[in-house]
């Protein structure tokens, strides 16, 4: 399943997703991950990964107060970028996360250590083109009220082409704010990476160049975070490992709304009338914000006739072009503006006497 997907060109599966004809909580865009739920599912592949996290957002706003959830099946395989043709694999993904444990160990509301288990799904079924499913009422309760948690931006999830990368961003992602996980143990690290059972990544050698390299390459490349993988070491035994994070400004694209906002001002328009591609324009109002971009439009404009005005453009934001300064004046115009200062002066004071 995740070779499928993983086969898909780049373009295909970088595209975000279209907001029409979509309502109430998929036009969200991301979706809350309690630590819990994010920490169990290790072993899901990206095709799974993926899926998961759409079901939580479109039932997120109802969790509590509705028994079960439902979605048009075409517009959950647009979401998570894969083929709607094929069901049957949309079928067998759908029985592995009803067959999917997920564990969580906690606080409860009263500070009290609390386990639990529930499977990801108690059900899910397909008919008349449409998929609905269900949790478990403990694992609702616990997806609905994250006491930390992450914004899984589901435009970003839809580049990953690992299971292990996501799996990765999602541990990761939650930790931007202070720079670092925090150490974990290697065996936990494992689990979160779902390779806990596998004996060839019992050796550390194989776990960093299978697993860790790869993975952090992917989420560095993909998503608008960058990571730095840091070790500990007891002797010469790797024994623990922390990813150092970071916002990757390259991406700060990621971070855009659904459009609607940028698209609708001025400068905006006047960079498409430029011949500015969508995504472009919104990235470099993201990223500069409307003042300068409008400086910078306004300086190109002042240029006259130039042979490729969005590569001057973009030269202009990257190098900070400045508008040609205004020429010094006359001996003449400063002597005539200050024959017109004194004549001011003198008509205010007599009118005042």
């Amino acid at each position: 399943m995740a070779q499928k997907i993983a086969g898909r060109s780049r373009a295909d599966v970088a595209e975000d997703i279209p907001r029409e004809g979509l309502t109430g909580a998929l036009r969200r865009g991301s979706v809350k991950k309690n630590v819990a739920a994010i920490h169990v599912s290790g072993k899901l592949t990206l095709l799974q990964r993926k899926l998961s996290n759409v079901l939580l957002l479109n039932a997120y706003d109802h969790l509590i107060s509705r028994p079960k959830h439902s979605i048009d099946a075409r517009t959950l395989c647009l979401m998570i970028g894969y083929n709607s043709n094929d069901m049957e694999t949309l079928k067998a993904s759908l029985r592995s996360l009803a067959e999917t444990v997920a564990e969580w160990d906690m606080l409860d509301q009263k500070g009290r250590q609390e386990w639990g288990v529930s499977s990801l799904l108690s059900y899910a079924k397909l008919s008349g083109g449409v998929c609905e499913y269900a949790y478990s009422p403990a694992l609702a309760e616990k997806l609905h009220d994250p006491k930390v948690f992450a914004l899984i931006n589901l435009n970003i999830q839809r580049r990953f082409t690992s299971g292990h990368a996501l799996a990765l961003y999602e541990n990761c992602f939650r930790f931007v704010r202070t720079g670092s996980t925090g150490w974990w143990p290697i065996d936990l690290f494992r689990r979160l990476m779902g390779v806990e059972d596998s004996a060839y990544y019992e050796s550390f050698k194989q776990l960093n160049a299978k697993i860790i390299k790869p993975a952090v390459a992917e989420v560095n490349k993909t998503s608008n975070i960058l990571l730095t993988p840091d070790f500990r070491k007891m002797g010469r035994v790797v024994t623990e490992i922390r990813f150092l994070i970071k916002e990757n400004p390259q991406l700060a694209m990621f971070e855009i709304d659904d459009g609607e906002g940028s698209r609708s001002s001025p400068v905006y328009l006047r960079l498409i009338a430029l011949g500015v591609g969508d995504r472009l324009a919104r990235q470099w109002i993201a990223e500069h914000g409307e003042p300068y971009v409008t400086e910078k439009l306004d300086y190109v404009v002042g240029q006259g006739a130039v042979a490729s005005p969005v590569r001057y453009l973009s030269a202009a934001l990257r190098d900070d072009y400045g508008a040609p300064a205004a020429p010094e004046p006359s001996p003449e115009a400063v002597e005539a503006a200050a024959r017109r200062q004194t004549a001011a002066e003198a008509q205010a004071k007599a009118e005042a006497e």
